[in-house]
C-alpha cells in the first residue's frame, strides 16, 4: 500500500489555495485594464472581444472560488479522517486529493492562457 505524507498533501493544498488567490487577484487586475480598453475602444469589434474577456474572467473568478471550496472540504475530510484512524486516508479522499490537484493544474493553465490572449488583446487596442 502506498503511503502519502499528510504533511505533503497538506502543502500541495496550501500552495494551490495561495495560487488560487493569487490568480484571482489577477483576474481583477485584468478586468480593470479591460475596463480601460472598452472605455478607449466603442467600435463593434471591441466590443465583442471586451465581452468575451468580460464573461471569461467571471467564468474563471466562479472556477476558482468553487475549486478553493472544494479544496478545503477536501483538507477537513482527510483531518476528519486522520484523526479517526490513526493518520490514515481512505482511497478515495486520496484519488479526490490527486482530482483536485489536476483541477488546479488545469485551472492554472486556463488562466495563464487567458491572460496570455487578454494581453494580445489590450496591447492591440490600447
Amino acid at each position: 500500500m502506498k503511503e502519502i505524507n499528510i504533511k505533503h498533501i497538506n502543502n500541495l493544498h496550501s500552495d494551490a489555495l495561495r495560487s488560487l488567490d493569487f490568480y484571482k487577484q489577477e483576474i481583477a487586475i485584468l478586468t480593470k485594464r479591460l475596463e480601460e480598453v472598452a472605455a478607449d475602444n466603442t467600435g463593434h469589434e471591441a466590443a465583442q472581444k471586451v465581452e468575451h474577456f468580460q464573461n471569461q474572467f467571471l467564468i474563471q473568478r466562479n472556477n476558482i472560488d468553487e475549486l478553493k471550496h472544494r479544496i478545503h472540504e477536501n483538507l477537513n475530510k482527510i483531518e476528519s479522517q486522520v484523526k479517526e484512524s490513526a493518520g490514515f486516508i481512505s482511497q478515495s479522499s486520496a484519488a479526490e486529493n490527486v482530482e483536485l490537484y489536476d483541477q488546479y493544474l488545469t485551472e492554472e493553465k486556463i488562466i495563464n492562457e487567458l491572460r496570455q490572449e487578454f494581453n494580445r488583446f489590450a496591447s492591440k487596442w490600447m
